[in-house]
């Protein structure tokens, strides 16, 4: 199972958090763990390359976890283009969830 933490402040989001496996088919074949991958990676490298932006990045090197969050040291225009991109990306997944709910779940959290 997938487990997508997204973290808003001020209602803005300003982090989020992607953990496991979805095992949805055999290793190399697993749509919904490639779609999930492929949605979060877009992100991160949308933000960095349109916002000019850094973002703070944890993941694991084997796999099954990331972790991306807004740094505090980022413009208020920054921040603002950062979480519209992570907004475009919490659509995404959502649609996925929709479709294999036993294989991906979101849940919101506030700061």
């Amino acid at each position: 199972m997938i487990d997508a933490k997204i973290y808003r402040k001020d209602s803005r989001l300003f982090a989020f958090e992607v953990s496991g496996h979805a095992n949805s088919g055999p290793y190399g074949y697993d749509l919904v763990c490639a779609a999930v991958s492929a949605i979060t990676f877009g992100a991160v490298n949308a933000v960095s390359k349109l916002c000019k932006l850094e973002l703070d990045i944890t993941q694991s090197p084997d796999g099954g976890y990331l972790y991306a969050e807004i740094p505090e040291t980022a413009s208020d225009l920054q921040k603002d283009k950062a979480s519209f991109l992570f907004e475009s990306m919490l659509v995404s997944l959502e649609t996925i969830e929709q479709e294999y709910s036993e294989f991906i779940t979101i849940t919101n959290h506030s700061k």
